[in-house]
């Protein structure tokens, strides 16, 4: 029977869209669906580490290994995501030597560059670094932007013919007998350009397989067809800085625990993380002392993080996965290792696979593994090019790295939009129209904003995904209404109204967590501008006043009479 499509992929993010992209590459048809977003899950609320491995190289050398290997791949194939900031694991006078000995060791063993510093060294390299510190040794870690790579896979994986469906929610496996043969989806109103059928209707779709990359949800996608995957979600809280305390990875040499990692993203840095079991991935507490936590145990490392300005935090759901009867009950101590599942020899149901575990740093390879999977199920012969093709953008970093002036902007709002845009840069930036910067934390400049907006329509919170505005030290309070600016004339006044406001709702989600000190009144100096400049508290003044239209408008005047 003829199907709509080949390859079914559930979910979208690094793991999905990697899976897409690859199999596209490869001749097949595919059509990925993602209830919410891009990076809806657990791609978007990640610290934004390139791992090199160090951090599993006593525990899990498997891991470690296979994140160096990724590490060097998306360097080349992904650099205008990647921040080449080195990474420091350091120890404290409480630090057992006998663990920094086997990191060291490990390292080695897996094949993780590493070199040791005296403390002294590791503090010309980190001057905030407490003054306490024994020792570091020195490896390749690094910054990515997941939002930046998971888009970028995606637009490779259309301009090789895939179906990339957002806001289409599985709400259930076509199975019959013991073959399962597609997907149910709802379809929902999404921002922007990706609305691909009529909010509230649901479709079916059929395909001659089915690959399973929900990550934490992976387990209720299983249920839908009554087969058992048994991910274990782990939550953990990351807490962003105003401005970057560090330049380069800072991890705590220690056996294992809680508020042990800081990573510089941007101009930004990302405190982690925790790492605590849940039974739901879409509804656990958000704690403040979580957040508290996270500035006293790392301010043991960086002491400057006592007095520093934090702008918001974020949770994220870990897709932890252990096979059945290993008993594991600390999940820190679960692999990070990823599995295929093959339904059809595991269950007895054929048409589906399950990807599960696994970290950001290896999505590639998780990619890679089950389209070979894939292509040996459907008798294809087409080898994998992912590790050897560049993403869209970085297809001449060496032109990125060696002409940043090309146009005459020396500043470094050019720079940064450079590294943004990657071998884009000349086609966006290059522009007769005027370019002010519309994002001053982040330095985003218009052309960037309108290059976004013409990929995602009137989606805000998708257009700060590729630029970074409104990410900055004053949380959108100052550009919110700059970026929404930019939808006109393209977009009508209720259309970039209702953009502004899930904009600035998105950007307050993380922000509940961090009001105090200076950051309260950052706060409330945003309340204070939003509300009066745009009565986005929709203040009705004396709706009863003779001033006010019958119509329901309001007649602005009435404020200045004091009602």
């Amino acid at each position: 029977m003829a199907r709509d499509t080949d390859v079914l992929v559930i979910g979208g993010g690094s793991t999905g869209c990697g899976i897409a992209r690859d199999l596209a590459m490869r001749g097949l048809e595919v059509t990925l669906v993602e209830r919410g977003n891009l990076t809806d899950g657990t791609t978007g609320r990640m610290h934004g580490l390139l791992h090199s491995g160090g951090r599993y190289a006593v525990s899990d050398q498997a891991s470690a290994t296979e994140c160096i290997e990724e590490n060097e791949i998306l360097r080349d194939i992904a650099g205008h995501c990647v921040e080449e900031t080195s990474g420091l694991f350091v120890q404290r006078p409480e630090d057992p030597d006998a663990y920094f000995e086997e990191k060291l060791e490990g390292c080695r063993d897996c094949d993780i560059p590493a070199r040791v510093l005296s403390g002294r060294e590791a503090r010309e390299v980190e001057p905030y670094l407490a003054k306490d510190v024994k020792r570091a040794i020195e490896v390749p870690d690094g910054a990515i932007d997941p939002f930046r790579l998971c888009v970028a896979n995606a637009l490779d994986a259309e301009a090789h013919g895939a179906r990339i469906e957002t806001h289409a929610e599985v709400i259930d496996l076509l199975r019959e007998g013991d073959d399962i043969y597609g997907v149910e989806v709802r379809h929902e109103s999404g921002p922007g350009k990706r609305t691909h059928a009529t909010p509230g209707t649901t479709e079916e779709i059929t395909a001659e397989y089915v690959v399973n990359a929900s990550g934490a949800w992976a387990g209720q996608i299983g249920a839908m067809a009554d087969l058992e995957v048994e991910v274990r979600p782990s939550k953990g809280v990351m807490t962003i800085m105003n401005v970057r305390q560090v330049d380069t990875v800072i991890n705590r040499c220690r056996p294992k625990g809680d508020a042990d990692i800081i990573v510089p993203h941007e101009t930004t840095a990302i405190l982690g993380t925790t790492d605590e079991e849940v039974a739901d991935p879409d509804d656990y507490p958000e704690e403040r002392w979580e957040v508290d936590m996270m500035i006293d145990t790392l301010s043991d490392l960086v002491p400057i993080l006592e007095e520093s300005r934090t702008i918001r935090s974020f949770w994220g759901v870990r897709p932890l996965y252990e096979p059945p009867g290993t008993g594991t009950t600390d999940p820190t101590d679960i692999t990070r290792d990823f599995f295929l599942l093959d339904h059809d020899d595991r269950d007895g149901v054929s048409g589906m696979a399950s990807i599960v575990g696994g970290k950001f740093t290896t999505y590639r390879a998780m990619g890679e593994e089950i389209a070979d999977h894939v292509c040996g199920k459907l008798g294809v012969q087409a080898s994998c090019a992912t590790a050897e093709e560049s993403l869209p953008g970085s297809e001449n970093l060496a032109r990125l790295e060696d002409a940043m002036d090309d146009f005459g902007l020396r500043s470094p709002v050019a720079r940064r939009s450079k590294q943004r845009l990657g071998s884009r840069s000349q086609n966006v930036l290059e522009t007769d129209e005027p370019n002010p910067v519309i994002c001053q934390c982040e330095g985003v400049t218009r052309a960037e904003i309108q290059d976004a907006i013409e990929q995602s329509g009137s989606d805000l919170n998708a257009v700060r995904i590729r630029t970074r505005a409104s990410m900055g030290n004053c949380q959108g309070g100052f550009c919110c209404q700059n970026m929404a600016n930019e939808l006109h004339p393209t977009y009508d006044e209720e259309t970039t109204r209702a953009a502004l406001d899930e904009l600035f709702q998105e950007r307050w989600k993380g922000e509940r967590h961090a009001l105090w000190g200076q950051q309260l009144s950052q706060a409330m100096l945003n309340y204070a501008l939003h509300a009066t400049t745009m009565n986005r508290d929709r203040d009705p003044a004396n709706q009863a006043d003779d001033r006010q239209p019958d119509d329901g408008t309001l007649e602005y005047a009435a404020f200045d009479g004091g009602a």
